[in-house]
């Protein structure tokens, strides 16, 4: 875990010391050769990296379909607070460092550990450490997003890179699209079954006469009941950490 810590500093801190130049206690002294414009700006630079990381990390990561899928799993059920949003968000933070950790560990060993002795420069460093990424997203994004991106890319005449290296800012919206499609794709599965034991119950209430007794409040126990015995978390994260590339 504090591994995967560093290794995110880093690679937000990367591009704000490629530019720099300049250890971290030079980016935040002030110059005294009148360059203060441009220590202010690359302060502000190194500053709006860091705030951006959890945007970063979510956009980068599995981390959008682990919380689509378990927000959807809580709705289908029926509870609005059990588990509550920090432990779904929890869930899915841990499940996305055990599907990343290959990733994490090859940005770690090629990227981050060359940089802290110093045997490459900090541009480089950033693209061994970004690379990792690059083919954990090519691999788990549709063909038909990528292309829209791509599409629209070209429309704007801007560059797209190569089929081999596609630019980012090409890659991770196609990415993102591609992930909370999946998300819902899944969410479906999930809702399935707690519909039909809805359907179920509303038409045996009416059936009895009970029209002022809401069917979903009949319904919660057995969907509870139903998901505990097939051993639904287990086959719901396996499924989720089985779906990636």
């Amino acid at each position: 875990m504090i591994r995967l810590i560093f290794l995110f500093v880093a690679l937000m801190a990367a591009p704000g010391l490629a530019l720099a130049q300049q250890s971290p206690a030079d980016l935040l002294n002030l110059p005294v050769d009148g360059s203060a414009a441009a220590w202010i700006i690359r302060t502000f630079g190194l500053l709006t990296i860091l705030s951006v990381a959890p945007g970063i990390l979510i956009m980068v990561t599995s981390f959008p379909r682990f919380v689509i899928a378990f927000s959807i799993l809580r709705s289908g059920m029926g509870l609005s607070t059990a588990p509550s949003n920090m432990i779904l968000v929890s869930m899915a933070l841990f499940m996305t460092f055990y599907v990343m950790s290959p990733t994490f560990d090859r940005a770690w060993n090629e990227g981050v550990q060359p940089l802290l002795q110093n045997r490459v420069t900090e541009a480089e460093a950033v693209q061994r450490i970004a690379e990792p990424f690059r083919v954990f997203m090519s691999a788990n994004t549709r063909d038909k997003d990528l292309q829209l991106f791509v599409e629209i890319a070209r429309e704007r005449n801007q560059s797209v890179g190569t089929p081999q290296a596609i630019d980012y800012r090409v890659l991770v919206p196609a990415f993102m699209l591609s992930e909370i499609r999946r998300g819902f794709e899944i969410g479906f599965l999930i809702i399935l079954p707690f519909l039909v034991i809805d359907m179920i119950v509303a038409a045996i209430t009416m059936a009895m006469g009970m029209m002022m007794l809401p069917p979903t409040s009949i319904s919660l126990p057995f969907k509870i009941l139903f998901f505990v015995l097939i051993d639904g978390w287990n086959l719901l994260v396996g499924s989720l950490v089985r779906s990636f590339n």
